[in-house]
């Protein structure tokens, strides 16, 4: 029998002191194209058993030192995903239940009907395979789901974390707040992901983006002729994610109109299209985000205050990534992950002076500024190492300018720090600067730096 179909056929251990079992149940198991390995003790079964070695032990209760079901407890000690069958001569009520309440899989009476042995077997070794398919299958969704992408564990993360856990289960609106940046949309995601509404839709929009009658039609529909260019009938994003989460961003640039027509739906729950005369009644969940101070806007008269009740029932402030620098570099290891696995290349390592220099700098577009910085030094580095010289000019170069400083007495510097980390290696420097080699020596001659050859140019 080839070993890889006996392998993928599954793996049996059988564990029977009667040698006329054991050679019977190996032999029947073997034609079907199963690996098979005998016990004739417990003591020995545990001295071959190893995690995810086996699919199923065939274990026989009636064993003289340790019996079946001490041993089925030190096998789940072991690997507690193993499918345990257990046999027996003495078939009993009590039996079968001691059993199964230990976690047996099933248990069969000798003697055997090999048919339906094996149609047991085969039974629980498919059961065993989908159980660790649906596992990795929801490992992948934990990879690629929003929780994925909001890395940190800061104090100022954990309560953002403490707050995604506590409003996720309601139905109240949410706003969240925070820099440009800061990835307010992932936190909206994350929270929906987390609610009863996860298995319905979540419509995201940017506020910020569209003019207030474009605005109203995306949000809340149009019929048919009620503008120029509308030619059918179209749903708007609350009618789109009935059942769902809409999620509103950039929240603090819509117009006093849309302000209040807003208010009106997050009240009535019901939507009337554009043109449209009658009523819709919706179900949906309201997250909206800003990065700007609508208390300030309110005390403005730029910013209804009815429709900021409405809307701060429950905030989530997400710091600015220069307020817990302590998870820069868990995000810059993650976003090279993510960037090799884009590129279809390995994730580089980040250098001590790389990392120095990303937790020192300012950050003032936030995680979305760092994610740009790693892909752009991912584009630039030619190795398996992300140096410091591999950074953006405004990122490797943090301390602020002097007083009088000038772009050219910048650029200078910056020249002279990556030809330095090059040991003159014109041809790199080039390449991390992002110029040909022939602006390069333009520059060096208008900056009266002198050229250093070097062997491998």
């Amino acid at each position: 029998m080839n070993q890889d179909v006996a392998v993928r056929a599954g793996r049996i251990l059988i564990v029977d002191d009667e040698a006329v079992v054991r050679d019977s149940l190996a032999k029947w198991f073997s034609n079907e194209g199963y690996q098979i390995k005998s016990s004739a003790s417990a003591n020995e079964a545990l001295a071959v058993v190893r995690p995810a070695e086996w699919d199923v032990v065939l274990l026989d209760i009636k064993m003289p030192g340790m019996d079946g079901m001490e041993l089925q407890r030190h096998l789940k000690e072991i690997d507690p995903e193993l499918i345990v069958i257990v046999m027996t001569g003495y078939a009993s009520v009590e039996t079968a239940v001691q059993a199964l309440k230990a976690g047996a899989y099933d248990y069969i009476t000798k003697p055997f009907d090999p048919e339906d042995l094996l149609n047991t077997v085969s039974h629980a070794i498919e059961h065993h395979r989908a159980q660790r398919e649906v596992a990795r299958l929801q490992e992948q969704l934990r990879e690629v789901s929003p929780k994925a992408e909001l890395i940190g564990e800061s104090p100022a993360m954990k309560r953002v974390w403490e707050m995604i856990e506590v409003v996720a289960p309601s139905d109240s609106t949410v706003l969240i707040t925070g820099e440009s940046g800061t990835g307010k949309e992932v936190v909206a995601r994350a929270i929906h992901a987390a609610s009863p509404r996860r298995n319905m839709p979540l419509v995201a929009i940017h506020c910020g983006a569209l003019s207030e009658s474009l605005l109203e039609s995306e949000l809340f529909g149009h019929e048919r002729g009620a503008f120029t260019g509308a030619q059918a009938r179209r749903k708007g994003k609350f009618e789109v994610a009935e059942g769902g989460t809409v999620f509103l961003d950039e929240i603090g640039d819509i117009s006093l109109k849309t302000q209040t027509d807003l208010l009106r739906v997050l009240q009535e729950k019901e939507i009337t299209r554009v043109g449209g005369t009658q009523p819709i009644k919706l179900d949906f969940r309201c997250i909206t985000a800003t990065n700007r101070n609508l208390e300030a806007m309110v005390k403005e008269g730029i910013f209804r205050l009815d429709l900021y009740y409405r809307l701060n029932v429950v905030q989530v402030h997400l710091p600015a990534l220069r307020e817990r620098r302590e998870d820069i570099p868990l995000l810059a290891i993650h976003f090279a992950k993510k960037c090799g696995t884009a590129m279809n290349r390995p994730a580089p390592h980040i250098s001590d002076e790389a990392m120095r220099v990303l937790a020192g700098y300012q950050w003032p577009g936030n995680v979305r500024e760092l994610e740009n910085a790693i892909e752009r030094a991912m584009v630039l580095s030619a190795g398996a190492t992300i140096e410091a010289g591999n950074l953006p000019i405004a990122v490797a170069s943090p301390t602020a300018p002097a007083e009088g400083e000038r772009l050219e007495d910048i650029e200078r510097r910056y020249i002279v720090k990556i030809l330095e980390e090059t040991g003159g290696n014109l041809s790199r420097a080039a390449r991390i600067l992002d110029i040909d080699r022939t602006t390069l020596y333009g520059k060096l001659k208008h900056y009266g730096l002198k050229r250093q050859s070097t062997a491998d140019e």
